[in-house]
Formats: structure tokens, sequence, C-alpha cells
């Protein structure tokens, strides 16, 4: 190798990164503590970015339906308001839906919860009935028990302890709880109004955002870097709107399923099932526990059959649907999107659900163009590989 400047700048690049990972390994604490306390500091940030780009695809949508017309787009004053017009209107949308399925939900959770409270007693006193009728049948277990010495005064005590740190630990979770909920609504409403100013000024943010690449590295690198930042926007806004169409269906074809099959609940179980199946391949099955129990307690046969109308219904979604419409639509076939949904959640969870289908697919897309240009490179033909 030889040591021109260009080399030696490498070579200082890879001791320096070489050094940082050493001490990072050995102050991982540190690194852990630093790495938290940014993303609190930035967590506002991130989630206006998150809001930004989720608003911004049915926006786009909006602005080109609504003011495509022939009169409106040689209008100014049209073309001033329509970005304000159709972010109001796409916010408008989102809660007048997230309202719609909590006024669903919520009312039908309540009156279960309260059909369950005047349950409970009959199910306690038909427990002590059958502890009666043991007692009778089997008199030997009532002897032995008044026969035992039992040191109640420790008993009274250890109950006693229980209790006192019982409380203890629930003021401090509820505090914690009231905290952690204050912290997470004070950052969505800063993450809100920094997503409304990204979507009133995103052109300008994009063109401010080149300018600096093209004048901090080479041309050819920033066009890398441009290029791959397209695709990932187009992979993940089409990967947006592909989880949504699926969630329409499935949504749709359990209320048909439950209406045939005639299961109580249908509308709220219905969309509760699709909203949650806005979490790729295996968010049906929240939808499925909550309308399981609901369905539970008015009748437990139809409960059970519910469990297997829906565990086939999310089988055919998951290997026919779900592939089909939200892989042909991220570009990603079938096999590697439920590859991608399994890595992801066993990785990161829900979170690791939600990104890993268009992550992959961006990945892939990058890796079949490098493949494309190898094998181009080495002249090997496309009839040779089928």
């Amino acid at each position: 190798m030889e040591f021109n400047k260009k080399n030696i700048k490498h070579l200082l690049g890879i001791i320096t990164f070489a050094i940082v990972l050493f001490w990072s390994l050995q102050n991982l604490q540190s690194v852990a503590s630093f790495t938290s306390t940014l993303l609190g500091l930035l967590a506002p940030f991130i989630i206006g970015l998150s809001i930004a780009f989720i608003i911004n695809v049915p926006m786009k949508v909006l602005e080109n339906r609504l003011f495509s017309f022939k009169g409106m787009r040689n209008n100014k004053t049209v073309q001033v308001l329509k970005r304000p017009v159709s972010m109001v209107l796409t916010i408008l949308i989102i809660f007048a839906i997230i309202y719609i399925v909590l006024v669903l939900i919520i009312p039908e959770l309540i009156t279960t919860i309260g059909i369950l409270k005047n349950g409970v007693p009959k199910f306690l006193a038909q427990v002590q009935d059958e502890i009666n009728k043991l007692a009778v049948q089997y008199p030997e277990i009532t002897s032995w028990l008044t026969t035992r010495e039992l040191d109640w005064n420790s008993i009274g005590e250890s109950i006693f302890k229980f209790l006192r740190n019982g409380a203890t630990s629930l003021v401090n979770s509820t505090f914690n709880i009231a905290t952690s909920v204050f912290s997470i609504v004070f950052n969505f409403v800063l993450g809100l109004v920094f997503a409304i100013y990204i979507l009133l000024q995103k052109e300008t943010l994009a063109v401010q955002l080149k300018k600096l690449l093209y004048a901090y590295l080479p041309e050819s690198r920033s066009d890398r870097i441009v290029s791959i930042s397209t695709l990932s926007n187009r992979i993940f806004s089409n990967f947006l709107t592909g989880q949504c169409t699926e969630a329409l269906i499935l949504g749709a074809l359990c209320f048909v399923g439950m209406l045939i099959f005639q299961f109580p609940y249908a509308l709220m179980i219905s969309v509760l099932i699709g909203f949650t199946a806005l979490i790729p391949v295996f968010g049906a099955f929240i939808g499925l526990g909550v309308g399981a129990f609901l369905i539970f307690v008015t009748d437990p046969i139809q409960a059970l059959w519910f469990v297997i109308f829906i565990t086939v219904l999310q089988q055919i979604e998951g290997n026919l649907i779900y592939p089909r419409v939200v892989g042909s639509s991220v570009g990603l076939p079938g096999l590697w999107v439920l590859v991608a949904v399994m890595l992801g959640g066993s990785m990161f969870g829900v979170m690791g659900m939600l990104i890993s289908v268009p992550l992959c697919s961006v990945l892939y897309a990058l890796l079949r163009e490098s493949v494309g240009k190898k094998l181009d490179a080495k002249k090997i033909s496309r009839q040779k590989l089928q």
C-alpha cells in the first residue's frame, strides 16, 4: 500500500474508529447512559419526524386529488392554501378514525367489566357451595384443618407487612406511571408541533439538506445518498399505504364472517382487529384476545368458535393477502416479508415488526442493484442463471 495522502487519511480513520470502539466496549454502562439521555432529549424530534412521515402520505393524496382541477392549478391563493388545508384535513381524519375506534371499543369493554363485576359474587357463591359439599363428603379434611395449630399472630404480621409493602409499591408505581404519561403526552405535543413545521416547509428543508450534502461530501457520494433516501421514502410510503389497505381488507373479511356465523359485537371486534392489524402479520391476534374475552362473557362456546374462525382468517391473511398486498407494494417477495416480520419482532418487538418490512425492502433493492452490476461486470448472461 502506498503511503499517499488519501491512504493515510483512511488509515487514521480506521485507527480512530478502533480506539472509539474499544473505549465504548470498556465503558458500556456510560455509553448506554449517554445514549439514553440523548434519545430522551431527541425524543420530541424523533416523534415529530415519525408523525410528519405518516401524515405526509395521505396529505399528498389530498393535495393531488382536491386541488388538481383546472381552475385551481392557476389560482395562486389556492396553491398557497392547499398545503395547510390538506394537512388539517389529514390530521382531522386520523383523529376521527382513532375517536371512532375508541367509541366503538371502550363502551363495550366497560359493559363487559360490569357484567363480570355482577357475575363474580355468583361465582364465589358457587365456589363456597362446592367447598361445603366437599366438606360434607370428606369430613376428615375439615377435621385435619381444625386440629392444626396455626400461629395467627405471625400470619397477621405477615399479611400486614405484605399490605404495607404493597401500598408503598402502589404509590411509587402510580407516581412513575403518572410521570411517564405526562412525559409521553408532552413529547407527543412537541412532536406534533415539530411535524407541522416540517410538513409546511418540507420542500425547503429538502433543498437545504441537499445543499449540506453537496457542500461537504463528494458529488458521487451525495448522489448515492440522495438516491437511497428517495428509494427509502418511496418504499416506506408504499408500505404504509399497503399496511392500511391490508388492515381494511382484514377488518371487512372479519365483519362479514362474524355476521355469517352470527357472532356478537361484530362491528366493534372487526374494527378492533382491523386497527390492530396495522402491526404486520401478528397484530390481529391482539384483537383476537380482546374479542374472544368479550364473546366469552356472553357465550363461552361461541368464544371457542370465534377463536377458530379468527385463527383460520389470520392464516389466510398472513400467507395470502399480506405478502401480496404489502409485499407487492414494497417490492419484497412474500417469503422475505414473513422472514422480515419474524426477525424484526424477535429482536425489537412491535416496533421491529413495523420497521423490518420496509427496511428489508430497501436492503433487498440495494442488494439486487449491486448483484446486477456485479453480474454485468463479469459479463454473465441472465439466461445462464435461469
